[in-house]
């Protein structure tokens, strides 16, 4: 190999390397994307994870001065899927009884609620847990349909860790909820 092949090749590989060590070096709790092009990613204050039998739900929120925003919520429909560790999770598409498999929502403090064009194509995996009460890590990475809509053709990734919290659907209207009759 000429010593210009082998110049490129070991470019080729510090950047393979690189790429690896950033990879590996990402932080919990952490959001990126070309959807910083929209809204702020960075400086997440809290994540929260919810789960119930229906879905999983992970939400990035940031500080912003007396207001809490919402940067960013994944919510995964788990129907049809097993969420254990290690299983990769399709988010593009619907579920078995059609619903999409995932949507994101993002709501700043001043600002309407804004709903993200559809999923495209993407995956999330959890590291750990998953179920109520337990610690839960994981990442996903996702990119939304090109088109119209809000954040038409951009892309998001994510980490995740923290306590997954229930994320029960609470009695019904009309449901008793006490001994004592409402006045």
């Amino acid at each position: 190999m000429s010593l210009a092949g082998r110049a490129v090749a070991a470019l080729g590989l510090a950047a393979v390397l690189s790429g690896a060590g950033v990879i590996a070096c990402r932080g919990d709790n952490e959001l990126s994307g070309s959807v910083s092009e929209l809204f702020p990613v960075t400086d997440v204050s809290r994540v929260e994870i919810r789960r119930n039998p229906e879905a999983l739900q992970v939400s990035y929120f940031r500080n912003n001065g007396l207001d809490v925003d919402l940067v960013a919520r994944l919510t995964v429909d788990t129907e049809g899927v097993d969420m254990k560790p290690g299983t990769k999770v399709n988010l593009g598409g619907t579920t078995p009884s059609g619903r999409d498999r995932a949507s994101v929502v993002h709501v700043a403090a001043g600002e309407p609620a804004r709903v993200f064009t559809q999923v495209e194509r993407g995956d999330l995996v959890l590291d750990e847990g998953g179920n109520v009460g337990e610690a839960t890590r994981g990442d996903f990475s996702l990119s939304f349909k090109k088109g119209d809509g809000y954040g038409a053709g951009r892309s998001m990734e994510g980490t995740f860790n923290s306590l997954a919290l229930d994320a029960g659907f609470g009695p019904d209207l009309g449901d008793v909820v006490g001994d004592e009759p409402a006045p």
